[in-house]
């Protein structure tokens, strides 16, 4: 009879940079469980209704397994029904419900297209399915099945909190706070409605009132453990980092699944470094090469992983960029360290993001340095190292992310260095820039950046308008410098068009693409200032004078006023969570100075 397609014949999709951590992440997603013991008795009394009485004990007996947890007896028993009759639609739901419970998710998922397929009426089957869909990113497909279900369901209040989570993570967060508030008018009494209503808000920028939805979700049920947890999320935000550490750490205590408890470590992780207790929050945030978490990115290298405390001295020690651009910068700030540590008689090699190659090579020359690539199967993030070799890879002695080495080499504040730079632009491209900036517009030369290119989850949170810049951009001597990579063309005409303010694009150079190039330019400008991204990154640790605008609660800064990573820069915080105006007029007064030089 017909089968689904193993895993394996998943076609690989090429993606771009890995996504950046924000190990504080907001939990509501889509709900149900249809391997539940409530799940599972509907399902057999559904089956009561079959005519063909030969399948309908082997029918049951994989009800049973599934009951019992046996995924691989319930799979042997559905897979012996389907033998006898491959259009019976509950032989191919329940050979979906043991290859979910099996991990096996794009299995389960053509299995549950099979079972809708035949029990077309069976609408649980269509939630079920856009619950896979969402955890494996699809979420037009999953909005299409979760509509279905409601459809037939109008009142059911799993089916309204998985539709709104889609509509969120999509950023209609008009649509979704209208459904939450008529699912809630008709169920007050479910948690699950009133947690994902405050992730909603918390996405939009609203921590104040998330929190009440959390506090509320758990005067209905003190056992919620995610809806703590996203309060103790919230309460980051708006600088309660105590208290943010104490909800993160009785939702802990619940039973949990193992990718939601290393999710909880790892945003344990980032309250932690918040409070300074550095060397704790470097050993929570190893959670993220957890197997079981689901964002784990996992890294095509079958060699001993690299231990605190490993002797490094003489051994061939393999270091893979891991995270977002920005945060693989910055992790290299250790780089010295393990070259010190290696020694004369050891080496070391470096994969990096492709456009990093060339300015890694220049700053670790004694290095090997190549790209290592991205791809997604079957909902799971590998990484191999395609400028390696088999028998390259023989030789390495240990591997290690590139932020692993953290909890050996930065476990105090007092252990990051005040070291001017540690990667070193091209000083040929250096000089040629300052040759074509001196073409500009009088004045100093400030590099500006005001954006992430990365939209995943609510990055906006973290970054003020456009329009707030105002004030910055009034400075007078000083000629503004566009690093923004990305479409930026709207916010340059609105720049011209609205303040008079023309902010000079560097000609000849790909902002986005051409990293060494940029390295070069920032080395070249009298300042570089703006929010934190890749380009940020790149500036300060080439060494060049640079100004941080800083959301509260941000982690790189380690519990300090500062960036421990890069002495030089300058940073600007916000008193409170998304309240940018009183800060952006620190940095105006401040490049107003700037500019009297």
């Amino acid at each position: 009879m017909p089968r689904p397609p193993a895993p394996s014949a998943t076609s690989p999709a090429a993606l771009g940079v890995g996504a950046a951590p924000t190990p504080a992440r907001l939990a509501a997603g889509a709900v149900g469980d249809s391997s539940s013991k409530a799940a599972l008795a509907k399902l057999s009394s559904a089956m009561e209704e079959l005519k063909a009485l030969k399948i309908q004990p082997m029918l049951h007996q994989a009800v049973a397994a599934l009951n019992a947890d046996d995924a691989k007896t319930g799979a042997a028993w559905a897979i012996k029904a389907l033998e006898q009759d491959e259009r019976n639609g509950f032989g191919w739901y329940l050979l979906a419900i043991a290859r979910e419970k099996a991990g096996d998710f794009v299995g389960s998922i053509t299995c549950y297209e099979s079972a809708l397929a035949l029990l077309p009426d069976h609408a649980e089957i269509a939630n079920n399915l856009g619950r896979l869909a969402y955890r494996l990113g699809q979420k037009p497909v999953a909005e299409k099945l979760f509509r279905h279900y409601l459809t037939r369901f109008p009142t059911d209040h799993e089916g309204a909190n998985n539709l709104a989570c889609v509509l969120r993570d999509e950023r209609r967060y008009g649509e979704a706070v209208d459904l939450l508030k008529a699912a809630i008018g008709q169920a007050p009494e479910q948690p699950i409605l009133w947690n994902t209503l405050g992730t909603t808000l918390a996405e939009q920028g609203d921590p104040a009132n998330a929190e009440i939805f959390f506090d509320e979700a758990l005067r209905l049920d003190p056992a919620f453990a995610k809806a703590r947890y996203n309060r103790g999320n919230v309460r980051l935000f708006q600088g309660d980092a105590a208290g943010a550490l104490e909800d993160c750490e009785q939702a802990m205590t619940s039973p949990l699944p193992a990718d939601e408890r290393m999710m909880m470590r790892l945003a344990r992780s980032t309250i932690l470094l918040n409070l300074g207790r550095v060397g704790e929050g470097w050993d929570d945030y190893d959670a993220r090469l957890d197997p079981s978490f689901a964002d784990v990115t996992l890294v095509m290298v079958d060699r001993p992983r690299w231990t605190p405390r490993a002797d490094l001295a003489g051994k061939k020690l393999l270091i893979v960029g891991e995270q977002g651009l920005g945060d693989e910068i910055m992790f290299a700030n250790l780089l010295p360290d393990l070259v010190d540590a290696l020694g004369p008689d050891g080496h070391l090699t470096l994969a990096v993001e492709p456009r990093l190659v060339a300015l890694f090579q220049r700053s670790f020359p004694k290095a090997r340095v190549g790209a290592h690539a991205t791809y997604l199967a079957e909902g799971r993030t590998y990484r191999p190292l395609p400028f390696l070799s088999d028998d390259a890879l023989a030789q390495i002695d240990l591997w290690a992310p590139i932020g692993g080495p953290l909890r050996q080499f930065r476990r105090e504040l007092s252990a990051y260095p005040d070291r001017p730079r540690y990667l070193e632009a091209d000083p040929a491209r250096v000089a040629h820039w300052r040759e074509v900036l001196a073409t500009a517009p009088a004045g100093r030369k400030v590099g500006l950046l005001w954006k992430s290119g990365s939209t995943l989850g609510a990055r906006h949170r973290y970054y003020s308008s456009f329009e707030q810049w105002a004030p910055v951009l009034a400075a007078q001597g000083v000629t503004f410098v566009n690093l923004q990579y990305g479409d930026c063309s709207a916010e340059l005409d609105q720049a011209r068009r609205e303040l008079s303010v023309e902010i000079w694009n560097p000609p000849g150079i790909d902002l986005k693409q051409d990293l060494d190039e940029v390295a070069a330019l920032s080395c070249a400008l009298d300042l570089v200032v703006g929010f934190p991204n890749a380009t940020s990154n790149i500036a300060a640790a080439c060494g060049a004078p640079s100004w941080l605008i800083s959301a509260p609660a941000s982690w790189p800064r380690l519990g300090t006023d500062r960036l421990p990573w890069y002495p030089q820069m300058r940073v600007f915080i916000p008193e409170r969570f998304g309240e940018w105006d009183p800060v952006m007029a620190q940095v105006a007064q401040a490049m107003a100075d700037f500019g009297r030089g």
